[in-house]
């Protein structure tokens, strides 16, 4: 069973979209340890240069090396040569250019920005409603879907359910089973 990943967006700055969270430091030469959305490694591996926020500024980090362990990412950043230079920025999010990111989605991803506020029809064209958030469990995604009458519905962003994602016509298609929207 196909599971889109969605990747989350951050309302501050639209052009930049977050990654990863700086954690910890990791050692004392300087390095970061990441925290980061399931399904992002690839993307973790190849980072060159990356944003990150403090005191509502952003600043250019350079990436010199990536390697992971168990569910972090360990990073060190040419700027970073220090214990301290890590700890400054403890808590801060990386950031990607909205770019950058959307030039690296497979063909099952989507930026939650995206998707928000997209019209719901049902396999016969019949309009459901609109999605109005995305949220995430253990087993996956979810889209809320605000239906014509005001009430939300919870819908698995999985494939069997949703198998038309049209950015271009902002348009979800789903296949609405007996009690998922009604």
């Amino acid at each position: 069973m196909l599971l889109p990943n969605i990747k989350r967006q951050s309302k501050m700055n639209s052009d930049l979209i977050s990654i990863a969270k700086i954690l910890n430091f990791q050692g004392i030469k300087g390095e970061a340890k990441l925290g980061y959305s399931k399904g992002a490694e690839s993307r973790i591996q190849n980072l060159k240069k990356v944003f990150v926020k403090k005191n509502n500024q952003f600043k250019e980090l350079n990436v010199s090396s990536v390697r992971f362990h168990k569910h972090f990412a360990i990073v060190k950043f040419e700027e970073f040569t220090t214990v301290n230079d890590v700890e400054e920025f403890k808590g801060c999010d990386i950031f990607l250019s909205k770019e950058e990111v959307e030039k690296n989605l497979n063909d099952d991803e989507y930026l939650i920005n995206d998707l928000i506020g997209m019209d719901v029809f049902d396999e016969d064209g019949a309009c459901l409603g609109s999605v109005n958030a995305i949220g995430e469990n253990l087993s996956g995604n979810i889209i809320s879907v605000k239906d014509n009458n005001g009430k939300d519905h919870l819908v698995p962003f999985v494939k069997a359910l949703v198998p038309v994602v049209d950015l271009k016509q902002k348009r979800i298609v789903i296949n609405n089973i007996e009690g998922l929207i009604n």
